[in-house]
């Protein structure tokens, strides 16, 4: 997102600096499990967490990548470069690329779930506080944008109300659902690695082991991941051309609040906008632009393909 639009917390998610630590945690939990089960030497398990502390390069791996062509062999390189090649030999040990990738990906999608929910949780008590303070107050009845019966602004609220309760539900069900991980090994078939290391990470990140996979993560949990943030910009969509009617000049039955200093145009001082609404109908736009790219990842080749990541990248 570019910084207009964007928040440090959310933003912090999704730095490369972020992933890199989470890459991280993957492959140290990882030897821990293996050196439990005595597949690896504990030593070399207890060598990786030398580099808890270190703040990876996001650079120096941009410059491995450029000649592996690869970004996990990258990050596992620039790791060997702080932890020492002997120490780091059994790191990713029977495991694939993708349970690096998909694994990161779900911790992230669920560390977003919860800022959203916790927005969520605020918006939803402004709503119910908007609708009884105006449980009384007569606005009115609109159908096909036309005078018809009256009703109240309390209602309208107790509406979106309802709307954002049913969309929270929604997400709660959606985070749940993404919060999974899988560390089973090349096509998903635990020949090279006890699923009992699955079970270590995944507890260790919150996660629930994916009960079935290929060597991803299927692609439907994502779907539906988006597909309910689709709903839900919908319904802020819904809030928003509410909000932009009631303030039309002709209507002005309410308004976005205008702070002192605001300018509503560079040209017409006496405006004042629905700006930020505008804005809000703009951006439920581009979340809904999402969906459809994230069904189209479900369907991969066979074990999987590669056709999904650069898609989610952009996403």
């Amino acid at each position: 997102m570019i910084p207009r639009y964007s928040r440090p917390d959310m933003v912090a998610i999704w730095d490369p600096a972020t992933k890199f630590r989470i890459w991280f945690e993957i492959e140290a939990h990882a030897c821990d499990a293996m050196a439990d089960l005595g597949v690896i030497p504990r030593e070399n398990a207890d060598a990786v967490w030398k580099a808890k502390d270190v703040e990876f390069d996001v650079a120096r791996i941009d410059e491995i990548e450029a000649e592996t062509k690869h970004d996990v062999i990258a990050f596992l390189t620039h790791l060997a470069e702080h932890v020492g090649s002997d120490e780091a030999r059994f790191v990713h040990q029977g495991m694939t690329s993708s349970d690096v990738l998909d694994t990161c990906l779900n911790v992230q999608l669920t560390r977003a779930a919860d800022i959203l929910l916790a927005d969520m949780d605020s918006l939803l008590a402004a709503l119910k506080r908007r609708a009884l303070e105006h449980k009384n107050t007569v606005r009115v009845g609109r159908s096909h944008g036309i005078h018809a019966e009256p009703t109240t602004m309390g209602l309208t609220f107790a509406r979106f109300y309802a709307e954002m309760d049913r969309n929270r539900a929604r997400l709660r069900a959606a985070r749940d659902e993404i919060a999974t991980g899988a560390i089973s090994g090349a096509v998903g078939t635990f020949a090279n690695i006890d699923p009992r290391v699955e079970e270590h990470v995944c507890a260790q990140l919150g996660l629930n082991p994916e009960p079935i996979s290929t060597q991803v993560i299927p692609r439907d949990r994502h779907a539906m991941f988006f597909a309910t943030l689709g709903v839900i910009a919908s319904s802020i969509e819904n809030v928003a051309i509410e909000v932009r009617h009631m303030q039309r000049t002709e209507v002005l039955e309410g308004a976005e609040f205008f702070s002192m200093g605001q300018k509503g145009s560079s040209a017409m001082p006496h405006k004042k906008n629905p700006v930020l609404t505008e804005n809000l109908t703009g951006l439920a736009r581009l979340v809904r632009s999402a969906v459809i790219p994230a069904m189209e990842n479900v369907a991969l080749w066979h074990a999987r393909d590669n056709s999904h990541y650069s898609l989610e990248r952009a996403i």
